[in-house]
């Protein structure tokens, strides 16, 4: 029979999953008052922005952020509804396609950045030292879910310079 989890570390799950709902909730909710949309939208097209020739197949996308393929697929739907994204066909591959951001995309991601990084701040930085956040990286790190921390850092960095 296997080990059953400790009740600390079962306390320690709850308060994960809480704690992100509340976080990213307030996130989002920040971003919907800037009048910004979804921040799914931001990781979209920061991922797209940050590909070669700034172009995914769907694919790719999905798995950079970890959505399950119908969520892409709307999501992909209305960035190009949206006129952020556009669809092409694959030069190689007549059937495989590519979402490549476009000018406008580009403006929407550098535009909610600053709403973004202010929630950033306001949510997490404001609520730990740096200490404190290193520390908790590391903690979060043991834990095996951070296998793209530092693409993620550097995601974070790029937005930042991009302002």
């Amino acid at each position: 029979m296997k080990r059953k989890p400790s009740t600390e570390a079962t306390e320690v799950w709850i308060r994960l999953m809480r704690v992100q709902g509340c976080v990213l909730g307030a996130v989002e909710q920040d971003l919907k008052k800037a009048g910004f949309p979804p921040l799914a939208w931001y990781d979209a097209l920061l991922e797209l922005s940050r590909a070669p020739g700034g172009e995914l197949r769907p694919v790719e996308l999905e798995k950079q952020m970890l959505l399950p393929q119908y969520s892409t697929s709307r999501l992909i739907d209305r960035l190009v509804e949206e006129g952020l994204a556009v669809r092409r066909e694959c030069k190689m591959d007549k059937r495989g396609l590519f979402v490549e951001i476009t000018d406008a995309g580009r403006d929407l991601q550098k535009k909610m950045w600053a709403s973004y990084s202010a929630a950033i701040e306001r949510h997490i930085g404001s609520k730990l030292s740096d200490a404190d956040a290193v520390k908790l990286s590391g903690l979060l790190d043991r834990l095996g879910c951070c296998t793209g921390a530092p693409q993620a850092m550097s995601a974070v960095k790029d937005a930042a310079s991009a302002r």
